[in-house]
């Protein structure tokens, strides 16, 4: 389903929310490119609790914070509280794992694996520390490998936060996954994966190949231009996107704009 699409009517899904790449900072009324990060996320926030729809399941895909200040994950943690259901968070290029460990330890926001609902949720560490591009070590391979190895009948969401494939956007080239080919052949090879899930890219895709359908979402903050050459920001609102999931493996999604949210983008910048 597109950006644009109705939501399913399916009986009794399985619902995902994915909130990806916040940027939230120590300061509270820290902004990004002109946009006041947390208050962006709580536009997002409560319009999804206005939806009537209640999430069975979080995916939180990566850049939490801007400044990787505990300050700012504690402020994702308090507002993401407000849901009760699992919350799995992992880090993007922005931010920093001792940090956000240090708040989310002990929690089920640390798990990296959630089996419910018939489906098996698997979330990847793709950052590399002090670079924006994104690298999978042989140990979180591995990982991956072991998961699948131990359901594979059971429909499987691989999550991360850089793009293993190609965009449309030559700015990003450099900045995705840089083993994404290996990635996507284990993926490829394993039936049972049904959805990959990233952020980073703050824009929409969606693309099917073969059983895989790969999929990312609007920023809850700032927008990238979609098919640009160069660093572009777009006008576009903060979203999110849901996925209702059933248990043969079958998936509905979609992404909703908070477009009631007021907002003056720093159109010119080259970078942040």
């Amino acid at each position: 389903m597109s950006e644009s699409a109705i939501p399913s009517k399916r009986p009794n899904p399985l619902r995902v929310l994915q909130l990806t790449d916040p940027h939230l900072m120590a300061d509270p009324f820290g902004e990004l490119l002109g946009i006041r990060t947390r208050e962006s996320l709580d536009a997002v926030i409560d319009q999804v609790r206005g939806e009537g729809r209640v999430p069975d399941l979080i995916i939180a895909s990566g850049d939490i914070a801007q400044d990787g200040s505990q300050t700012a994950y504690r402020a994702f943690r308090d507002r993401v509280s407000v849901f009760d259901c699992p919350v799995i968070w992992f880090a993007g290029n922005h931010d920093d794992v001792p940090s956000m460990n240090a708040v989310i330890e002990e929690t089920e926001s640390a798990r990296r694996r959630v089996l419910t609902g018939g489906w098996q949720f698997i979330g990847l560490d793709s950052s590399v520390p002090g670079h924006v591009h994104g690298a999978l070590s042989d140990d979180e391979l591995q990982y991956l490998r072991d998961c699948l190895a131990e359901c594979p009948k059971t429909p499987t969401l691989v999550a991360l936060h850089h793009h293993p494939v190609d965009v449309g956007c030559d700015w990003m080239a450099a900045i995705g996954v840089r083993n994404g080919a290996e990635l996507m052949d284990l993926l490829r090879r394993s039936p049972q994966v049904k959805i990959v899930l990233w952020g980073h890219i703050h824009q929409v895709f969606d693309r099917v190949e073969g059983h895989l359908r790969m999929l990312a979402s609007p920023s809850t903050c700032i927008q990238f231009a979609p098919d640009s050459s160069d660093f572009a920001v777009d006008q576009r609102s903060p979203g999110y996107r849901w996925l209702e999931l059933g248990p043969d493996g079958d998936v509905d999604t979609w992404v909703r704009r908070v477009d009631h949210f007021e907002m003056t983008v720093e159109l010119d910048s080259d970078g942040y």
